[in-house]
């Protein structure tokens, strides 16, 4: 046989290279080539083509690769057609509250007025199928509500896997690191969690803590009045502050640069991070109009990374931005696309002012964009939670004009505040509850957490065709 004149080294290499297609065909030719692709075939394919994949962390412990490659192959076809299951994730609340997502390889975090729910996340029932979210307990902030000490802002970061240490904002100004305490089984009430497992970041004085990001070991909150603050999580070395001096909305950190979002001229700005500190000044305005001789000042309420596997590349000189004005822009910091002045700026920063390299929005829903996230089928997606009737936006970047847009389930009549995309899975909040969007194959009633009333009390409409989740309203974005 051919194969056998060749080492496995070459063809192994040559395994890098195929789609899953070709794997799956060249699998069947022969013994040889099954064993070939089951041992280096599927764990290489995943390596090439990273997922965003916090909820399946536990079920994929127990997963093979080609368990793995098949569950992404299927929800990237779901995600084409599109086909997803669409379920609350809680009751309704009382009021009407803003809730703030958090996530890690554990459990989702839905912060609400003074409270902390957490859902974890389980192990699938058979492999390659969705694994389980589940209600797991509610923490409380403060025993007494009160308006000013309502949670804005909250981020997990790494604790050594315990999966259990956030750094929450408050509206008051107060930024705590918090460890959140282990549930006790059968506890019917919210768990208030003790001073002992706080530990108090006095930077903010009496400004609402309106966003905190982080990245590796590093920590950036920012407070509404623009006071940005750079520390580290495992340490007690001194913070940075950086004062912006305008109404400020949002931050977005990595490795290399930290990102802000105000109101302004230049609402979009990026800060160089160099020897674990930020620069003082902005290496680039990031615009959103085209035009140098028409600026206005807008807002931008949402930032993040680029989607994994987009066509540039998962590069960290790639923003994602969530505009005042309804649009989603996608700026490259190596783009050479720049403004050559922005009227009523007298400061430049060296690289200048950029344009966006893609802009998306929704055409039929001229309102702001509360929050940005990306993930999705085929790593290349992009998701925006807006301001009116818990509508989704969803953008693949491979074919940006083909957009879609849903409403949460129940089509409450209320902004999507906060959203978090990975490769299977949308998790969003409107001011009444968390809801998910599930993309991937196997999903069933217990997949998810239970209803505690009956559907049509929480405003749900009839069940869909997988009767698992609920229908949802969609359209696309063409105007054809």
């Amino acid at each position: 046989m051919f194969a056998a004149t060749l080492p496995s080294d070459i063809w192994i290499t040559v395994l890098l290279y195929l789609s899953v297609e070709e794997l799956a065909h060249i699998a069947q030719t022969s013994r040889y080539f099954h064993a070939l692709v089951n041992e280096y075939g599927w764990k290489a394919y995943l390596k090439a083509n990273p997922r965003d994949t916090w909820s399946l962390s536990r079920a994929l412990q127990k997963w093979n690769a080609h368990d793995h490659v098949r569950y992404n192959t299927i929800t990237e076809h779901n995600w084409t057609l599109p086909s997803f299951v669409a379920r609350p994730l809680a009751s309704k609340w009382s009021g009407k509250l803003q809730p703030v997502l958090s996530i890690n390889g554990s459990r989702l975090l839905v912060a609400a007025a003074n409270h902390i729910y957490s859902y974890t996340f389980g192990r699938s029932a058979v492999p390659g199928a969705a694994p389980s979210i589940q209600f797991e307990c509610a923490y409380s902030t403060n025993k007494v509500l009160q308006a000013t000490r309502d949670i804005t802002s909250i981020r997990c970061v790494p604790d050594g896997g315990y999966d259990r240490t956030v750094y929450v904002g408050y509206a008051d100004g107060s930024l705590e690191r918090v460890v959140l305490p282990a549930c006790k089984p059968g506890n019917e009430g919210p768990i208030h969690i003790e001073p002992s497992y706080r530990e108090k970041k006095p930077y903010h004085g009496d400004d609402a803590v309106v966003s905190i990001s982080s990245c590796g070991d590093h920590v950036l909150s920012l407070s509404s009045s623009g006071t940005a603050v750079f520390s580290t999580n495992s340490t007690n070395s001194s913070p940075q502050f950086l004062d912006m001096g305008v109404r400020s909305w949002v931050s977005h950190l990595s490795h290399r640069q930290a990102i802000l979002g105000t109101s302004s001229l230049t609402p979009l700005a990026v800060h160089g991070i160099h020897e674990s500190h930020i620069s003082e000044k902005p290496s680039h305005f990031l615009t959103n109009s085209t035009h140098d001789d028409h600026p206005r000042a807008s807002a931008v309420y949402g930032i993040c990374g680029t989607p994994p596997s987009a066509p540039w590349g998962g590069s960290e000189q790639v923003i994602i931005s969530g505009w005042y004005d309804g649009v989603v822009n996608v700026h490259d910091l190596r783009s050479s696309r720049r403004a050559h002045r922005i009227p009523g700026v007298t400061s430049y920063p060296a690289g200048g002012a950029l344009y966006p390299v893609m802009s998306m929005c929704d055409p039929w829903l001229f309102e702001p964009v509360y929050d940005v996230s990306s993930g999705g089928g085929g790593g290349c997606h992009i998701a925006a939670g807006t301001a009116r009737h818990s509508v989704v936006a969803f953008w693949d970047v491979r074919a940006a004009n083909k957009g879609w847009s849903v409403h949460g389930p129940g089509n409450d009549s209320s902004p999507v505040y906060s959203v978090i995309l990975e490769n299977s899975r949308l998790f969003g909040a409107t001011q009444s509850r968390p809801f998910v969007l599930d993309f991937g194959p196997g999903a069933r009633e217990e997949t998810y957490p239970k209803l505690t009333r009956p559907p049509r009390e929480e405003g749900l409409k009839r069940r869909d065709s997988s009767g698992v989740g609920f229908y949802c309203t969609r359209y696309g974005h063409s105007r054809s």
